[in-house]
């Protein structure tokens, strides 16, 4: 294969996709907010990759237009990619049915309900990452779990934003690892690789940040007082779905087994415990399946921009910067940590930071010998990271709205995503975790 040229010019459709696109956040969050809107989500990801795509097609005449539509039509038919979607769609269709027999509600009140009552702050976090885990889902953890959050605080005179940033750095952790969050769908569908390989290389990392942040927690609330949690109502039927998806992922039961068979438990169980009809089982499939379209419609974008990117020299022209810049395998790993965590930054959004990033991430893991399951979790784990910090994320602005204070002020909070970032930062620094690709 021709090798391509490197050309810095090729990646003007992301630069345009950046300043449209970050532009507009900018002006609605801070200069002309809308009345009870978040204004990084006034202009549509997809019209803002869509004006990127025309960019893309505009640039490099020499190549013609039918050429340039066989580029995104190889991009698109990648195997990676096709998976991803249908994976999206069944992700969709569960997490649809299972919020709707409320499965999500009696799994929290379940675990909250044998929480010791100097546990609290602890305690929560612990709740929000097995409920993340299970739902695959942080924005809808940090629904269900902040008004729950907020009572716990005013109840006990605990402070509030510290209760919700609990909360959230348990939605983060649980989103990061999750078998069926878009997350792991998107980072590991697009290297390659089996998700339980990637969730092995992700929780070595994950897992000291998660148990520094229950210590810190555990050792600020015994400055305060015990926090009395009232009695909640919740059905184990109505858990168990989430329960058994979780088990089930872990165990490495192949994804759209488990997905399947979640939504079918989900909808015998809410037969059974008469929170869902046959009609409301069926609406809410297909409400979840709904909720994934932009996503997969940004897939589909992303994947096109990304082969006339490499087309035109693009993605060389990145790899030159980062032999240039880091020059080694841990160069190379911290590189993709940068790619991805600028991509969060500008889109506030971690699902399509990845999509963006992972065609060049695969590029540099090849460049650097960074195994595909590191980069997977590197990709991840930096996009969890700063999605889990920037104050106009959507995560932040649910969590703040509904426990009615500003964002920022649950930032000093944020725990587990500050210990998570020097988690991976210490394992790019040591190799800890890493293993080489090439084989003897």
């Amino acid at each position: 294969m021709e090798k391509k040229q490197p050309n810095g010019a090729a990646l003007l459709p992301i630069i345009v996709f950046l300043i449209v696109y970050l532009g507009s956040g900018i002006y609605y969050e801070y200069i002309n907010p809308p009345e009870g809107g978040m204004g990084f989500y006034v202009m549509s990801v997809v019209v803002a990759f869509m004006i990127a795509l025309a960019v893309a097609f505009i640039q490099n005449p020499s190549l013609s237009f039918d050429e340039k539509i066989r580029t995104c039509a190889r991009g698109i038919g990648d195997e990676n990619i096709t998976i991803m979607l249908f994976i999206f769609l069944l992700a969709g269709a569960f997490s649809g049915i299972a919020k709707a027999s409320g499965g999500a509600d009696s799994t929290a009140n379940m675990l909250l309900s044998v929480i010791p009552s100097n546990f609290a702050v602890p305690g929560l976090f612990i709740i929000a990452c097995v409920i993340s885990m299970a739902m695959g889902t942080s924005c809808g953890t940090i629904s269900v779990l902040t008004p729950i959050a907020a009572n716990v605080a005013a109840t006990a005179g605990l402070n509030l934003p510290m209760c919700v940033g609990a909360v959230v750095g348990g939605a983060m952790f649980g989103d990061n690892l999750s078998f069926i969050s878009d997350t792991t769908i998107a980072a590991t569908k697009t290297q390659g690789v089996a998700m339980k390989d990637k969730f092995r290389a992700n929780f070595k990392i994950a897992l000291p940040a998660a148990i520094a942040t229950l210590i810190l927690m555990i050792i600020m609330g015994m400055s305060g007082k015990a926090a009395p949690i009232e009695h909640l109502d919740f059905s184990v039927l109505q858990a168990i779905p989430y329960f058994a998806v979780l088990i089930a992922a872990l165990c490495g039961i192949n994804v759209f087994i488990v997905l399947g068979c979640g939504s079918i438990l989900c909808f015998i169980m809410g037969l059974i415990t008469g929170s869902l009809s046959i009609q409301t089982a069926f609406a809410s499939m297909g409400e979840g399946t709904s909720g994934m379209f932009e996503t997969m419609i940004v897939t589909v974008l992303v994947a096109s921009i990304g082969g006339l990117m490499k087309e035109f020299g693009g993605f060389e022209f990145i790899l030159g910067l980062i032999r240039k810049g880091f020059g080694s395998r841990k160069g190379g790993e911290l590189g993709i940590g940068i790619i991805v965590s600028l991509m969060d930054i500008a889109t506030a959004n971690n699902t399509v930071a990845i999509v963006m990033a992972a065609p060049l991430a695969k590029n540099v893991s090849e460049e650097f010998d960074v195994e595909p399951e590191r980069t997977a979790s590197l990709l991840d784990i930096f996009s969890c990271v700063w999605q889990g910090i920037i104050p106009y994320g959507a995560q932040l602005l649910i969590a703040a709205g509904l426990a009615g204070i500003g964002s920022i002020t649950i930032v000093p909070f944020l725990f587990y995503q500050g210990f998570l970032l020097i988690s991976v930062l210490v394992s790019i620094a040591t190799g800890f975790g890493s293993k080489s690709r090439k084989r003897a």
